[in-house]
């Protein structure tokens, strides 16, 4: 079990590390150039088990899941994350990112009819009071603007259309093999977005420092996590693995501050304190939870990229 909690607990960390990361690349190279290489390089290093047992790629209203989960939660996802990225602080990005669980239940509530509890409500309270504070930290003289704010709430919307059709097709597709084919699905789908920028981008990626970066990035966010992901969840209750999301936030307010410089607030500190809260609230296990560990691959959530 202790391998199992730290292994979703750096799941959750290096996705935090990523707001930061996602921030310094925002600001150097075009979007579409930085997610197609990621797609590129994560297709290429998931391939071994994406393609095995069965090489061909999902068929029917399975294939068109995997193409709304590229568009939604991979090409849409991260152009809005790493645009918002470029004109608002990553600690304020953190903290709205942080307002998934909540969305992704009320989502839940709106779109697949499930029943959203009073403490789930509340979650989604807390969430909705959280991205308020940025709003009002953003006035404070910090790195931030409207606009910014609103493509890192697009971007958590776009995620949780991602967990909400991921979960249609749980029990048909192994994850490695839905991640794998997504992957693939949303470099098809940059293509025509990055070549014509790869020239303007070509004198930035003989940086090293900028390339140890992407590399990073395009490692870390669709293949590290994941793995870490999957191996705690298959020695952990899932009823546990939520809560662990908590990482997320956090480790993107301690980078941002010590990297970036970028200053804290009390309204930033209010709304933190209430992301967590909503974090807590809407990923603390039930009674009605049966706390053993999944069994099935395909049943594993996905972290936030």
């Amino acid at each position: 079990m202790p391998f199992a909690l730290l292994s979703l607990a750096l799941a959750m960390a290096i996705t935090g590390s990523n707001v930061v990361v996602g921030k310094l690349l925002a600001h150097a190279l075009p979007v579409p150039v930085v997610l197609l290489v990621r797609c590129v390089l994560a297709a290429l290093i998931l391939a071994p088990v994406g393609l095995r047992p069965n090489p061909s790629p999902p068929r029917g209203w399975v294939l068109g899941n995997v193409f709304v989960q590229a568009l939604g939660g991979t090409v849409l996802y991260n152009i809005f994350l790493l645009a918002g990225l470029r004109t608002t602080g990553a600690l304020q990005a953190g903290i709205v990112l942080s307002s998934l669980p909540a969305v992704v239940a009320l989502g839940a509530a709106v779109a697949l009819r499930e029943r959203l509890t009073g403490r789930r409500w509340l979650a989604v309270g807390l969430a909705a009071g959280g991205v308020a504070f940025v709003a009002v930290g953003r006035n404070a003289d910090l790195r931030g603007t409207v606009g910014g704010d609103a493509l890192i709430l697009a971007a958590v919307v776009c995620e949780a259309s991602f967990v909400l059709m991921s979960r249609l097709i749980a029990n048909r597709i192994a994850a490695t093999r839905a991640i794998f084919w997504v992957q693939v699905v949303s470099a098809v789908m940059l293509l025509p977005l990055a070549v014509p920028r790869l020239r303007e981008a070509w004198p930035a990626l003989a940086s090293p420092r900028l390339l140890s970066l992407l590399a990073y990035h395009a490692i870390s966010a669709s293949v590290l996590c994941n793995l870490l992901w999957y191996a705690g969840m298959r020695r952990a209750p899932a009823s546990l693995a939520g809560i662990f999301t908590v990482f997320l936030p956090v480790t993107a307010a301690v980078l941002a501050l010590l990297v970036l410089g970028e200053r804290f607030v009390p309204a930033l500190g209010a709304g933190f304190a209430l992301a967590l809260a909503s974090l807590v609230l809407a990923t603390w296990p039930t009674r009605a939870t049966v706390a053993t560990p999944l069994r099935s691959e395909a049943m594993v959530m996905r972290t936030p990229e």
